[in-house]
């Protein structure tokens, strides 16, 4: 194969992916349900956060609330903008026939999935780019003590939740089911990956189960990074767990991914 015939096709797998992805965020505008989710909630729960953020004890924990808020908004943004919104776009296309009649043409699985995802994707990191440069200008933070870490962590979040909703998508039946099956995920992520309560201000040993949920590594990465609270050693373990997660998720979703309808 000659280098010739891998760049074409390196730009004809680039011109499928952004081709489908204009059609897919042509949808994604026309729905007021899912611009709402995108673009809104959040916004809304970060500015929820502020008064439960100012009574948090961060003594001790080299956090202020600023990086406390601002490093969850981008949480908020994975989980509403990509993770929610992306399980109900599978499930619709995929009820729809959409994905069976795509896979009859040029584009392969990843294309296809790359595509659905794609619009959710860029969207979300506009957003987190927005939130992270507002939200540091309204709190009057610094600039990140590790910025590399900061990207590090939004990147590893938006693959890792988008390749999550393609495989939760699956145990969704129906469009309307579509709209439960994500809660679990979303609720123990907010809960228990240090979007609402960072993981320094919870006991030693929960916070060490909590490390293994999937977007706690994300957070770590993004709220340590720009505090300067991760070193060494807690570096590489978030990045071994995220890295594990995400290329988990990946491998789950070419195994297990639901591409007929289930009715």
């Amino acid at each position: 194969m000659t280098t010739a015939t891998v760049a074409h096709g390196r730009v004809s797998t680039l011109s499928r992916i952004t081709a489908l992805g204009r059609a897919e965020l042509t949808l994604l505008l026309r729905s007021k349900a899912s611009l709402f989710t995108v673009l809104f909630l959040p916004v809304i729960f970060t500015f929820a956060m502020r008064q439960p953020a100012d009574e948090l004890d961060l003594a001790g924990t080299g956090l202020t609330v600023g990086t406390v808020l601002v490093p969850a908004s981008i949480g908020f943004v994975l989980i509403f903008a990509v993770y929610s919104n992306l399980v109900g776009v599978y499930v619709a296309r995929r009820e729809e026939l959409v994905l069976k009649r795509l896979r009859t043409g040029e584009a392969n699985d990843a294309e296809l999935l790359s595509a659905n995802a794609l619009p959710s994707m860029i969207v979300a990191l506009v957003q987190s780019v927005l939130l992270l440069v507002g939200g540091a200008a309204v709190l009057d933070l610094e600039a990140p003590q590790r910025f590399d870490l900061v990207v590090v962590g939004v990147l590893l979040g938006l693959v890792m939740m988008s390749a999550l909703a393609a495989l939760s998508s699956r145990f969704a039946g129906t469009t309307e089911s579509a709209q439960l099956i994500p809660l679990p995920m979303m609720m123990v992520s907010m809960l228990g990956s240090g979007v609402f309560v960072p993981l320094e201000v919870l006991p030693d040993r929960l916070a060490e189960i909590c490390r293994f949920l999937p977007l706690s590594p994300v957070m770590e990465l993004v709220r340590g990074g720009w505090a300067g609270t991760l070193e060494g050693g807690d570096i590489a373990a978030a990045l071994v767990i995220g890295l594990a997660w995400a290329v988990g998720s990946v491998l789950a979703v070419r195994r297990w991914f639901r591409w007929e309808p289930r009715s």
